[in-house]
């Protein structure tokens, strides 16, 4: 069954549907309604409950670092400022959103809060690569990651989860879920503590010579929804992130990095929504209400130390269904994005209208394609009209070839940070635009990707002002993605990826922390009873601190890690992991430490 399971996670991530009894995989973020994965024209990634399970991650982070094309970078441990980037641009430049409700933090300057992203009560974990404006709006540059959360089953379940290891860490968790024909109830939560280590350790030092950083998170879902009757239904949802994370600041008086520092951070972010959901033998309509709500604090900070904003969005769509698999999308949305914190007073909205049509096609072959098309109405910047298109044709006579290209346009709007802090802040920012395109070719296992990206008038700091520009010039990314996922001999799976990034600046220069080649290696094996066992690594190139191959080198290392499951019954398991089995030292940013050799244990049971 585990085997079966997995083959399925391999299936979705070549794209190709292969002559193998698996469940079928449905995806909703590619063009925002739910569709066959063999149906979408975008290069999607998926990440299954199953794989999730059996791989036993802690962040979202750790998960989405198993997609090739998609690399990171963390200031310190559990809790620290990370960055993700896909195919080379930053987390300000990726749409992420949790059950379609933005996360994106509108107080910040790095988009979503990727350090706070624990894997909680996951069902799948959608990544859709490439510019993708037309579907989504602003800041979907680089893609979008939508993470699903589970529905409630036909009658009563639960479950616990205990897991601890290195670092004094423990991981609590429960969930409970009741459905009926009428209604349903959810409700789950879990806590993560850690003393962790210190965030920033000078390279080559022991992060035993410095004070812990630790880290404290509690992730709660809570979701209800109610059949009307049999065409009408209301659903509710509600996810809060309630975090503590000590961190490693700058000395008062020389302003110097202090691995000893006493700095910490509190967040309380919370993600609602409520649909109602109307379906009649023309169209299927969704009328939506959502709210994200972000509150960071940093009490012993000589700067700001509060900040607070929201982002409020209102919506209608209609899906209409015609020649069977066809559909057709229409919808509007506003959205009000605000920051209320006394250091920065400001707000603006957006109104925009969207449609998407999907075709598939019997020519020589069946061939899929679809067209994105949004126009965006700003208070406060140009109007914007982005689109996409893209085509995947499957080939008569070669069994599972197929070949499929996406051309998009995207933007990012500027923050109510780049635009009103006191200090760096330039109220004549424009949002920067981005065209980029992919084309892939998968036969059977596996699967080749080019893909290409230009940006105009990029937000960036600008250091000859001091402040934040839009900078001459385009910054412009390629790269290659290889995919190979097989069962290579009986009960042993394989999983390699390979990454190849030329990733430039408007002046032509290298970016840093963008490694230029990246491997990555799962080896699943279920040959023993109840068990399974698994091995991944990450080989990262050359890669630099700073721009221009400037700073410090980070690459050229590789890290594996160690994985084991046991099926006591149907009802309790048993694992054990351990992180960087090799103990190898190294840092992804440059004076910030990263874990040795852990080992962490748990319990799981359901009913």
């Amino acid at each position: 069954m585990k085997k079966k399971i997995l083959l399925s996670i391999l299936a979705s991530s070549i794209l190709v549907a292969q002559n193998i009894e698996i469940e079928e995989i449905t995806v909703t973020t590619a063009a925002n309604t739910k569709q066959s994965l063999e149906n979408t024209t975008a290069n999607v990634s998926v990440i299954t409950k199953a794989e999730l399970d059996e791989k036993n991650f802690t962040t979202v982070t750790e998960a989405l670092n198993t997609v090739a094309g998609i690399n990171y970078s963390s200031n310190g441990g559990l809790g620290q400022a990370t960055s993700v980037y896909v195919r080379g641009l930053s987390s300000k430049r990726v749409l992420v959103l949790i059950d379609g409700v933005r996360y994106n933090d509108v107080t910040g300057l790095n988009g979503a809060q990727f350090e706070n992203l624990m894997l909680d009560d996951i069902e799948q974990i959608e990544i859709v690569k490439g510019a993708q404006s037309g579907v989504w709006g602003a800041d979907a540059t680089a893609g979008v990651i939508n993470i699903i959360t589970t529905k409630a089953k036909d009658g009563l379940h639960g479950s616990i989860l205990a897991e601890y290891g290195s670092f004094n860490t423990y991981k609590i968790g429960a969930k409970a879920s009741y459905k009926t024909d009428k209604f349903y109830l959810q409700a789950s939560t879990q806590k993560l503590d850690s003393d962790g280590f210190s965030a920033l350790v000078p390279n080559g030092d022991d992060i035993d010579d410095y004070e812990d950083d630790g880290y404290e998170n509690i992730t709660t879902n809570l979701k209800l929804g109610f059949n009307i009757n049999a065409t009408n239904k209301i659903d509710i949802s509600h996810t809060i992130i309630d975090t503590r994370a000590d961190f490693d600041g700058y000395d008062p008086v020389t302003f110097a990095p202090d691995p000893n520092s006493p700095d910490y951070s509190k967040t309380y972010n919370t993600f609602s929504q409520i649909n109602f959901n109307h379906i009649d033998s023309f169209n299927e309509i969704d009328i939506y209400a959502k709210l994200s709500k972000f509150e960071r604090e940093y009490p012993l900070s000589s700067f700001t130390t509060k900040y607070e904003g929201d982002t409020k969005e209102y919506g209608i769509k209609s899906t209409i269904k015609y020649n069977e698999e066809d559909f057709l999308i229409v919808g509007a949305d506003y959205k009000k994005f605000t920051q209320d914190d006394g250091s920065i007073d400001r707000d603006y909205d957006n109104t925009a209208g969207f449609i998407t049509n999907s075709n598939i096609f019997d020519l020589v072959g069946k061939t899929i394609v679809s067209e994105s098309l949004r126009y965006d109405e700003y208070d406060s910047f140009d109007n914007k009209m982005t689109g996409k298109v893209g085509i995947k044709h499957f080939f008569n006579g070669v069994d599972g070839l197929s070949a499929s290209a996406n051309l998009g346009t995207a933007y990012n709007v500027p923050t109510m940070y780049q635009l009103y802090d006191t200090y760096s802040g330039n109220q004549n920012l424009k949002p920067e635009e981005t065209t980029s395109y992919d084309l892939t070719i998968s036969y059977k296992d596996i699967q080749v990707t080019y893909f290409n990206s230009s940006t105009k008038d990029m937000l960036d700091y600008d250091y000859s002002t001091y402040t934040y520009n839009n900078l001459d010039g385009r910054t412009d990314i390629q790269g290659i993605e290889l995919g190979y996922d097989k069962e290579i001999f009986t009960d042993i799976l394989l999983n390699l990826n390979y990454t190849w990034l030329d990733a430039k600046n408007n002046a032509n220069q290298e970016l840093g922390r963008r490694p230029k080649d990246t491997i990555k290696m799962g080896v699943d094996y279920y040959a023993i009873t109840r068990t399974h066992l698994g091995v991944y690594g990450e080989y990262i190139g050359e890669r630099y601190d700073r721009d221009n191959k400037q700073g410090k080198q980070t690459g050229k290392y590789t890290v594996v890690n160690l994985v084991a499951n046991y099926d006591i019954n149907k009802n309790f398991s048993l694992y054990a992991k351990v992180d960087n089995l090799f103990d190898k030292y190294y840092q992804v940013v440059d004076g910030y430490a990263t874990a040795p050799l852990s080992a962490y244990a748990g319990l799981k049971a359901k009913f």
